[in-house]
């Protein structure tokens, strides 16, 4: 019998599902991330956070979180998921809560997606195709000419139209507040950039740290630097720093559609660890 519990707070979330989700914490970096994130800051995301988990009274089949407007993150650490899946899109449906989509590894995005569009009557498509990856030693690449540095300040207004620029070239939808983004990135000195003499060439930035590891993510190099090898070292230099930190393994996400992104994070020392798949729900 699958039992579905929500949770008021990532406290109670994570003391029950973390467990789970730590047996491969690189391929659930968002979702403890996200957790983590909001047990610290409730807040984050300015709006109520969803927490679940489904059981067969003896251990998590399925943990679910989500941060509305955002899609739904699921995570499974068993291959055996659907009848935890089948409870799950019942209880969400009593719930009536908006799901605009849903994120997850491949087979269980697809699987969450064909139940919820059929039980909840709404249209789905595909979304992103992503690949996530981790690295546990950096391979030095051939280091650009120049050097990485901590993003300042004064970095502030370069840095949101890059973000603004990757977000229309990896996500290809409007984002809000990405000055603030960047601006919080920044004074939690998460955010850096390559230097090629006195010129601003490349970024990247870490994001979502648990346990043992960290992400890595807006990494972006505008269209007249690229070819240069700054976005790999930015990524190889940023890797290391973290692994010096202290930190077991760095993860990314990379869009299967860009096959030269793909390319570049195996050559340094990212390698595959599983596909994770959008899908978007749209009401009939």
């Amino acid at each position: 019998m699958m039992i579905t519990t929500t949770y008021r707070t990532a406290d109670e979330f994570l003391e029950h599902a973390a467990p789970a989700l730590e047996k491969n914490e690189a391929a659930n970096n968002l979702i403890l991330g996200m957790s983590l994130r909001l047990k610290d800051s409730p807040h984050t995301f300015g709006t109520a956070p969803f927490f679940a988990a489904v059981t067969d009274r003896q251990r998590v089949m399925l943990a679910a979180v989500m941060t509305p407007p955002y899609k739904i993150v699921l995570s499974s650490d068993t291959d055996d998921y659907g009848d935890a899946v089948t409870a799950f899109t019942k209880n969400l449906l009593s719930l009536h809560l908006p799901v605009p989509g849903v994120m997850a590894a491949s087979a269980l995005a697809a699987n969450f997606a064909e139940k919820w569009s059929k039980i909840a009557k709404v249209k789905c498509r595909d979304g992103m195709r992503q690949r996530i990856y981790e690295l546990r030693k950096v391979n030095p690449p051939q280091w650009a000419l120049g050097a990485m540095r901590l993003a300042t300040r004064s970095d502030v207004d370069l840095a949101e139209q890059w973000a603004i620029a990757f977000n229309n070239e990896a996500i290809g939808t409007p984002a809000d507040n990405l000055r603030g983004l960047v601006e919080r990135k920044i004074e939690a000195r998460e955010l850096y950039v390559w230097m090629d003499g006195s010129s601003t060439v490349s970024m990247a930035a870490t994001t979502r740290p648990t346990r043992h590891g960290v992400g890595v993510n807006l990494v972006y190099t505008p269209p007249q630097s690229r070819g240069k090898g700054y976005a790999s070292s930015c990524v190889a230099a940023l890797s290391q720093l973290q692994l010096d930190s202290g930190y077991q393994f760095c993860v990314l996400y990379t869009d299967l559609a860009n096959p030269t992104s793909n390319s570049i994070y195996q050559k340094i020392g990212y390698m595959p660890v599983c596909d994770s798949d959008e899908y978007v729900f749209e009401n009939t």
